[in-house]
């Protein structure tokens, strides 16, 4: 049986601290397929007790859930699944994360671009709670695509003509009077697409 969710954004600090130690992260990337505390002790080669105390801890904060019981010999083995396949930390759990008037100013910020991508993942997840409670589809666009340019030159004439493009668009379907509209907002964003596979996760990263 599938995991209930596709994502799941941790949002409180607390969740965030349980999910974050190791070898939780691992220990939930194998129960995408439901399985109980031997088997997983099996697979990562660590013993079934210390497994046991990380399993009461994630379902604790509720990031797997029970399935069923199953005899095995003279055992009963407790089998659990993870409620999601991926697991997002929100920025806001680790700390404030928002933009200043001069990034806000400035499209070529890292951090402005960072700081809008967490408040769109952010509202996504609001939405798709109240999506899912009222038995909808949350109704959503995704464009995606890469573009090599020649030279800078052409990388900044393509951002200009976006700009302009999307200020027109907006200008000719933007319609605030409209009975039973409702407004959408739209990101765009670039970021220069990696090439190569290095050991990043220990590296500090600094946006400005």
């Amino acid at each position: 049986m599938p995991a209930t969710q596709a994502v799941e954004l941790i949002r409180d600090p607390a969740k965030a601290v349980a999910i974050l130690q190791p070898p939780r992260l691992e220990i939930l990337q194998r129960l995408g397929e439901e399985d109980s505390a031997s088997g997983i002790a099996r697979q990562m080669e660590l013993p079934r007790q210390q497994v046991n105390y990380h399993l009461r801890e994630l379902e604790k904060q509720g990031f797997i859930e029970f399935v069923e019981e199953r005899r095995k010999g003279n055992c009963v083995e407790r089998v659990v699944r993870a409620t999601a396949r991926t697991y997002l930390i929100s920025p806001e759990a680790l700390g404030r994360l928002g933009h200043t008037a001069e990034q806000r100013r400035d499209r070529v910020s890292a951090a402005y671009l960072v700081s809008a991508a967490a408040r769109a993942i952010r509202d996504l997840a609001v939405l798709g709670v109240r999506s899912a409670r009222a038995g909808k589809r949350l109704a959503t666009l995704t464009l995606e695509t890469e573009v090599r340019f020649a030279t800078p030159e052409s990388r900044n004439a393509f951002a200009e003509e976006l700009a302009t493009t999307l200020a027109q668009l907006a200008a000719k379907y933007h319609d605030e009077k409209a009975p039973g509209s409702r407004a959408f907002r739209f990101l765009i964003g670039g970021y220069p697409v990696i090439t190569k596979k290095e050991e990043d996760s220990g590296a500090t990263a600094r946006l400005t």
